[in-house]
């Protein structure tokens, strides 16, 4: 199960030469999982107010190709691993001949906000990703 998400490079996500500023990768890889949650009818404001948020446990991103600027590429996210309290996501920006400008493993922690500790994911959720994974 893979989800695509369209991005447009705008000029606040370059620097001066027209690149994409690298710490915005991330900007543009969290909107996809963001959204993919949205299209599979999970609300964060619904999950914020069970006490429950998803944060950034580690990551890993390889630069492969400066992207630029108005350019149009595409988020490409999977989940490789479903765990108790955690999501696993591989994902990639790509344009659409399959040209690959970074990829990235993002480990996801589900937490409790007023304790700031690992909680198990809701099993909806564990249900909409382990389908494909």
């Amino acid at each position: 199960m893979m989800f695509r998400w369209p991005i447009f490079i705008y000029y606040e996500d370059t620097d001066a030469g027209g690149v994409v500023y690298h710490a915005n990768y991330l900007k543009f890889f969290e909107r996809a999982r963001s959204q993919w949650l949205n299209e599979l009818g999970i609300s964060q404001a619904d999950l914020l107010a069970d006490d429950l948020a998803f944060a950034i446990k580690h990551s890993e991103l390889d630069f492969c190709k400066p992207a630029r600027l108005e350019q149009n590429l595409i988020v490409e996210t999977k989940v490789n691993k479903v765990n108790r309290a955690s999501l696993l996501f591989e994902q990639q920006l790509v344009d659409e001949e399959g040209t690959v400008y970074c990829k990235a493993m993002i480990l996801v922690a589900c937490i409790s906000l007023s304790e700031m500790k690992a909680k198990a994911i809701p099993k909806n959720i564990i249900k909409e990703f382990s389908c494909g994974s």
